[in-house]
């Protein structure tokens, strides 16, 4: 399909929240404008204030939401890659690595930038982070309880995993290299293997 034909094969709504979601991914949330948004996702302004009338700030919430989903659903395809978990985490490196180099290294997670250009601004837009970081701990956390950990040992281990990804992938994205989120696979392989020997 074209981007045109997938643009129209969306309704208004999705078009609008999954071009707002690429736009932060790629411009940060200061950067991005609604009449920008409107344009790119071949909508009107009215479309826009009409399913959000709160303006950005609610648009952004709605495509971290978006963000949140499109992330947990590689995380669910590569831990499900695997039994062994360290294996299950490398492989979500992997996929990672690949998405972003696919991407040609701008479309990087816009929970990271838009979460901290909202410090102490937007509420709203910190509780949506903040959900979706719980989200993704409790994916990679189910997986490393399967495996025997502790449930103590699962969460902490899955903040670890979620904290190190989010970090691997903005190097990845300064360097244009998959080289940090691949180095990041193997060191937490390691760790998630030294865990689940010592359960």
């Amino acid at each position: 399909m074209r981007t045109t034909d997938q643009q129209a094969a969306l309704g208004t709504r999705e078009r609008i929240v999954r071009t707002t979601a690429r736009l932060l991914q790629r411009q940060g949330f200061e950067g991005t404008g609604i009449k920008q948004i409107a344009r790119e996702a071949e909508a009107t302004l009215g479309s826009v204030y009409h399913f959000f009338p709160g303006g950005k700030q609610e648009l952004a919430v709605a495509a971290i939401q978006h963000g949140d989903q499109e992330f947990a659903e590689l995380l669910r395809d590569g831990l499900a890659t695997e039994d062994d978990p360290a294996e299950a985490i490398t492989a979500c490196t992997r996929l990672l690595a690949t998405a972003l180099r696919e991407s040609g290294w701008t479309e990087g997670c816009p929970v990271t930038a838009t979460a901290l250009e909202t410090l102490d601004t937007s509420p709203e837009i910190q509780r949506a982070c903040g959900a979706a970081i719980g989200h993704w701990c409790d994916l990679v956390a189910e997986k490393l309880r399967a495996a025997g950990l502790s449930e103590d040992d699962a969460r902490d281990l899955a903040l670890t995993i979620v904290n190190t990804l989010e970090g691997a992938e903005t190097t990845a994205q300064v360097l244009h290299s998959e080289t940090p989120l691949l180095t990041a696979g193997r060191h937490l392989a390691l760790l998630v293997r030294a865990h689940h020997q010592g359960s």
